[in-house]
């Protein structure tokens, strides 16, 4: 028999009329009316999935765009109870929401698909080849490239992530105690190089065994009895050049900035 519902205005109208009639004419409105009759399956489906940390009212109107979607695509003459059809389809859309969710970043949800079935291939293909598979056999089972086959399989790490607060266990009082210790810093000799172009160019202003003096002892770690030996003068004269230059240098630095 078929089912009854009763309009605004009082008339008896099956279900199966009103579905035939949106089938054939896709009126806005005739849809708002199924989906209004439909709204308690919604709220009952979405209900089963409330003990997991998101509010109902968000569920529900997930659940619509289900209904709304088994609305549009169901066909009567098919024989199939709408409530039937309409389910899986509801729940669908609700799982694919807390599927979602779940990801601590956000991937589009074609990778979050192709991730799970990648997943799934890897396992039957290391059952039937008795080892792991190549990204290339993956690829080949998924249908898919395999730049996308590693794409998606790479943004599986992005279904959860770990909080740099994380505790981390090692051995010694002094070991790091969280994810955070193991982070760099910012190099603070980075703040110099600006300094060092100006040094640079300061040097480009002493006279040539000044400057080889300076290059000797201070870049090149040579002493000055050493230096004495290069220039082939006098360890004394080598000190006093050296302060010479060094005073050079600190007028020539001073000017520049």
């Amino acid at each position: 028999m078929a089912q009854k519902t009763s309009g605004s205005d009082g008339a008896q109208e099956d279900l199966e009329t009103l579905f035939a009639r949106y089938l054939r004419t896709r009126d806005p409105q005739l849809r708002d009316r199924l989906v209004l009759m439909h709204q308690n399956l919604v709220r009952y489906l979405a209900g089963k999935f409330m003990n997991r940390g998101e509010p109902l009212d968000d569920l529900v109107q997930v659940g619509m765009i289900g209904l709304i979607n088994a609305i549009d695509r169901f066909d009567a003459s098919r024989g199939t109870k709408f409530s039937t059809y309409a389910t899986p389809t509801i729940v669908g859309e609700i799982r694919r929401y807390f599927r979602d969710k779940a990801w601590s970043l956000k991937v589009p949800r074609r990778l979050q698909e192709l991730n799970q079935a990648a997943s799934k291939a890897q396992e039957e293909l290391r059952r039937t080849l008795g080892r792991p598979p190549t990204i290339q056999e993956v690829a080949l089972r998924l249908g898919a490239s395999e730049e996308e086959t590693l794409e998606a399989m790479e943004l599986g790490n992005a279904y959860d992530t770990v909080s740099l607060d994380s505790k981390m266990s090692g051995d010694g009082e002094n070991t790091a105690t969280s994810l955070a210790d193991f982070l760099g810093a910012e190099d603070d000799s980075l703040t110099t190089i600006d300094a060092y172009g100006d040094l640079d160019s300061a040097l480009d202003a002493l006279d040539p065994r000044e400057r080889a003096i300076i290059v000797h002892r201070f870049f090149s770690d040579m002493s000055q009895s050493e230096v004495a030996k290069q220039l082939n003068i006098s360890q004394m004269h080598v000190s006093r050049l050296q302060n010479r230059a060094l005073q050079h240098l600190k007028r020539l630095m001073n000017n520049d900035s």
